[in-house]
């Protein structure tokens, strides 16, 4: 095997969108992980993308003989003995949704040629992230496996504060630099991972599954429910419960969220709440960017979907089962539709279209906080996804 590379499924991509707009698949962290990451800890070989054109620059893969894998699939040990006994000429099937085919030409790719291959059915358990919903559904069950891939065979760094409370604390497991004072940390229902670097501050309750990833704190008196996946380099406050943040961003003060995932560079305004239960208890319906339309989630709890750099000012009020684009810039009193799109600027009174210069222009501002440049590549993504999702911004006739 020289190489993995993890292919957007176009059946799966739609519908994982806003996320899947500025990257891959396999680039969506659930669990403490990202899809990617997770693979390159089972197989130790280079891995790269099969994905969309305009992310190639950013997220490319090399021409050698590869093993292509679904990038919704999160790895278990059955798969990757599967997927290992895979001979030239086979392909991985379960049900209608290719899993794996190996290939000497890579640049041949695609599910019709998999179509060509004998097919190896696969029909054990898995976990594979198809709807944006799945990335919280799944989250805790991903987070207790990736809890035990990472920490294997390694010693916590333990916590030594006097002040801290801990409840099943070998199943606690804390990186080098992580600072902890005066917390509760109950980990009886799932283990709890606190990243490198990462701190926990005076009178934050936190309850397993949880993990806060490398570089990001939980804010003083923050209640953190189980099911949560804090990424790196963020801040996180209030009280959360079964969401995921994929990375950089801010949810600092009080306020709820829950059933809910939050890509990039998103903040959140003091007091900004989420509703993820609707008061007639039914199943929550959510927007779908290949159906058009609101599909059906079957679940009765469902938070907020927000795709990078958007941003939401204080006492933003979500309904349950909202999606937000990317570059969204959400404000003013009332509750905004279920469904904003990409560069959107407003709220309840109405929407206008965010300006890309002035987005850009602060979103620059927001990564140079954190050390990092909004270079000619991402420009690229963003400008592209303004041209992708302009048909949304139904207010806006001249652009």
């Amino acid at each position: 095997m020289h190489q993995v590379i993890l292919f957007d499924d176009p059946a799966i991509r739609g519908s994982l969108l806003p996320f899947t707009f500025t990257r891959p698949v396999g680039e969506i962290r659930v669990g403490i992980l990202t899809i990617k990451e997770k693979w390159e800890r089972h197989l130790k070989v280079p891995m790269g993308y099969f994905t969309q054109e305009y992310l190639k620059e950013k997220f490319g893969h090399a021409d050698v003989p590869s093993l292509f894998i679904n990038g919704a699939l999160c790895p278990n040990p059955d798969l990757l003995s599967a997927i290992k006994h895979l001979e030239p000429g086979q392909a991985l099937w379960h049900g209608a949704t290719l899993l794996a085919l190996p290939l000497d030409q890579p640049q041949e790719f695609s599910i019709d040629l998999a179509r060509t291959r004998q097919a190896v059915r696969y029909d054990a358990d898995l976990t594979l992230v198809q709807k944006s919903w799945h990335i919280f559904h799944s989250n805790g069950k991903e987070l207790r496996s990736d809890f035990d891939l990472i920490t294997a065979g390694r010693a916590s760094k333990g916590i030594s504060d006097p002040a801290t409370v801990t409840y099943n604390a070998p199943a606690i497991f804390v990186e080098e630099g992580a600072h902890v004072r005066a917390a509760v940390l109950n980990a009886e229902n799932g283990p709890i991972y606190i990243g490198k670097n990462a701190r926990i501050e005076e009178g934050a309750l936190i309850r397993g599954p949880f993990a806060l990833c490398e570089g990001s704190t939980v804010n003083m008196g923050a209640k953190m429910r189980g099911d949560t996946t804090v990424g790196p380099f963020s801040k996180i406050g209030g009280e959360v419960s079964n969401s995921v943040i994929f990375g950089y961003s801010n949810k600092g003060h009080e306020g709820f969220l829950g059933n809910s995932v939050i890509g990039e560079w998103c903040n959140f305004g003091a007091d900004s709440n989420t509703s993820n239960l609707k008061n007639n208890y039914a199943s929550v319906k959510l927007w779908d960017y290949i159906k058009g339309s609101y599909v059906d989630t079957g679940l009765q709890f469902c938070g907020l979907m927000m795709g990078d750099h958007s941003k939401c000012g204080i006492n933003t009020m979500f309904n349950t089962g909202t999606v937000v684009g990317v570059a969204a810039n959400i404000f003013g009193a009332g509750y905004p539709r279920n469904f904003i799109t990409s560069f959107a600027w407003g709220g309840p009174m109405g929407f206008s279209t965010h300006n890309y210069k002035k987005f850009e222009e602060t979103a620059a501002k927001v990564m140079e906080r954190r050390g990092l440049q909004l270079d000619d590549v991402e420009k690229k993504i963003y400008r592209r996804v303004f041209e992708l999702t302009q048909a949304y911004r139904i207010w806006d006739k001249d652009i």
